[in-house]
């Protein structure tokens, strides 16, 4: 009985196991709203009574070629109104949008009076560019091995950068500028050798019925996306302060 109830714990051992070796490979994640440090600080700027700053952007340039420019001006759009502080005006699509609405209520098919009203002018434009990225900034590796068992860590860092320029609109000169730097940091494990430290084991002298072995290795990397949009967040963030105190 003895002998068939340590064979037991064992084929348990190795199922247990395999088990949590699915679960880390196969392991998923539902989306979830976005609730970074740089969001949060968003979030958490006063909104000050009166009337808002009128501000657009015309172009988003980027020397980094992983980074989609108009998806990083869509973000950026996305980051002004997010911070509260700013009254967007819409010059990217107006063609598309609202000078089609204009030209429907212009001709009668629409009620109200949009076709004759003025489009909102900006205070301020802003002028935006991803001005540098800095790949392999810095790196690190290091193994330990236990029994046979190795593992393997290593982690690298690379950076981009931005700078805002602040355009006032009515005198077409540069009253302000921003610039922000993020880190992007990745990592890579690797865990080898598993059956080598189970075969120095035994249940009371005796060792595991069926070999067992393992390799796993996983890795993680802030995506450009992502450090991206932290970018942007903060450099927002410090435009409302700026043209908040004006």
């Amino acid at each position: 009985m003895a002998v068939g109830t340590g064979r037991s714990l064992q084929r348990m051992m190795v199922c247990a196991m395999l088990i949590g070796w699915s679960a880390l490979l196969f392991a998923d994640e539902p989306a979830v709203v976005d609730n970074s440090a740089t969001s949060q600080q968003l979030k958490s700027i006063k909104r000050k009574p009166g009337s808002k700053a009128i501000v657009t952007i015309y172009e988003f340039r980027s020397a980094v070629p992983e980074i989609q420019v108009k998806a990083a001006q869509e973000m950026f759009v996305t980051a002004l109104i997010k911070s509260g502080a700013f009254a967007v005006a819409e010059r990217q699509r107006l063609n598309e949008g609202i000078m089609r609405e204009k030209q429907l209520n212009a001709s009668g098919m629409t009620t109200g009076d949009s076709g004759a009203s003025k489009l909102a002018g900006a205070n301020y434009v802003f002028e935006v560019v991803v001005s540098e990225a800095n790949p392999g900034e810095s790196s690190k590796q290091g193994n330990i091995n236990v029994g046979g068992m190795e593992v393997s860590h290593g982690n690298a860092k690379d950076s981009i950068g931005m700078d805002v320029r602040i355009v006032d609109a009515s005198s077409g000169l540069v009253i302000d500028a921003v610039n922000v730097v993020k880190e992007i940091e990745s990592g890579s494990t690797n865990v080898s050798g598993v059956g080598k430290l189970l075969s120095l084991f035994s249940w009371k002298g005796k060792t595991l019925p069926v070999n067992v072995d393992g390799d796993m290795k996983s890795t993680r990397k802030d995506s450009v996306d992502r450090a991206l949009r932290s970018c942007i967040e903060a450099a927002v963030a410090e435009l409302a302060k700026r043209i908040g105190e004006d």
